[in-house]
C-alpha cells in the first residue's frame, strides 16, 4: 500500500501570507502521527519564478534538512521557471529542459511530469515527456502501479478559469493510458479546487490550492476565496491497485 499525501499552488511570493499558509500545510503534515510515504506537491510552487521563491519553498518544504520525515515529490507549474526551480529548488543544473523525475516505493511508482509550457499559462506534456513516461514504465515492467502527477488537468472542471488552461492534446495522455494498464490514476493541481473525476477510464484527482480556493460558479461571482482554509489531499494506492482521495483543511 502506497500512502501520498499532496499539496498544490503555494504561489510563494516573499508574503507574509503566502508563507505563513504553506508553513501551516507544513506544520500540520510534519506533525502526523502515522506513515506517510511522500509529500507530492504539483507545482505553482513560486509565484513568479524567482530564486528567492523557490529558496523559501525548499526552506519550508524541509528539501535540504535530513529531519524531513518523508520525501518530498514535486513537478513545476505554469507559475514556476525551469532553471531557476532546478538551482533553488532543486539543488541541480539550471538547464532549459522539462523537469520529470520517478519514485519508487514498495507499494507503487509515481512518475513526476512537467506539464509547464515556458512562458505560458495553458499546459502540454512534451514528445520528450512522453518519451521518458514510456521508458520509465518499460524498466518498470509492469511490477509496479504508477501514478502520474502533473499540474495541468487533462479535462474540464467546470469553471472558465482553469479550464481555459487545460492540459493540451489530451487524447495523446488517453492513448498512453489505455496502452499501459499499469497507470492507477493520475494527480494534478492547477484548479485550486479538490475535485476527483475520470479520465480514460482512470481516476483523476486534483489537489486542493494552499494559496487560496476557487469559487465555483454557483458559489459566488468573485473567483478566488482567500478566506477559505488551506487544503491538502491524502491519496491511497491499495494492494489492489485502487486509488481512494481524502480530502482535509487546515485551519
Amino acid at each position: 500500500m502506497l500512502v501520498l499525501a499532496h499539496i498544490s499552488d503555494l504561489h510563494l511570493d516573499g508574503s507574509t501570507r503566502a508563507t505563513e499558509r504553506a508553513e501551516r500545510v507544513r506544520d500540520r503534515l510534519w506533525s502526523l502521527p502515522g506513515r506517510v510515504d511522500a509529500l507530492l506537491v504539483t507545482g505553482d510552487i513560486a509565484d513568479h519564478g524567482a530564486e528567492a521563491e523557490y529558496e523559501e519553498a525548499a526552506r519550508i518544504l524541509g528539501l535540504r534538512d535530513p529531519g524531513t520525515p518523508f520525501p518530498v515529490l514535486t513537478c513545476p507549474g505554469n507559475h514556476d521557471s525551469r532553471m531557476p526551480y532546478r538551482k533553488a529548488l532543486l539543488g541541480q543544473p539550471a538547464t532549459e529542459g522539462p523537469v520529470n523525475s520517478v519514485h519508487v516505493f514498495d507499494g507503487g511508482a509515481v512518475l513526476m511530469c512537467d506539464s509547464s509550457i515556458p512562458g505560458e499559462d495553458d499546459g502540454a506534456l512534451t514528445k520528450e515527456t512522453y518519451d521518458w513516461i514510456e521508458e520509465t514504465l518499460e524498466e518498470l515492467d509492469g511490477d509496479l502501479p504508477a501514478l502520474l502527477a502533473f499540474h495541468h488537468p487533462p479535462v474540464a472542471l467546470h469553471h472558465p478559469l482553469p479550464d481555459s488552461y487545460q492540459l493540451g492534446d489530451p487524447g495523446r495522455l488517453a492513448a498512453l493510458l489505455e496502452r499501459r494498464p499499469e497507470i492507477a490514476g493520475v494527480i494534478t493541481g492547477h484548479a485550486h479546487t479538490p475535485a476527483a473525476t475520470t479520465f480514460a477510464g482512470r481516476p483523476l484527482v486534483v489537489g486542493p490550492g494552499v494559496t487560496w480556493t476557487l469559487r465555483l460558479p454557483w458559489e459566488g461571482d468573485q473567483v478566488a476565496d482567500r478566506e477559505a482554509p488551506v487544503g491538502l489531499a491524502f491519496h491511497v494506492l491499495d494492494d489492489e491497485r485502487r486509488l481512494t482521495s481524502h480530502f482535509r483543511v487546515v485551519v
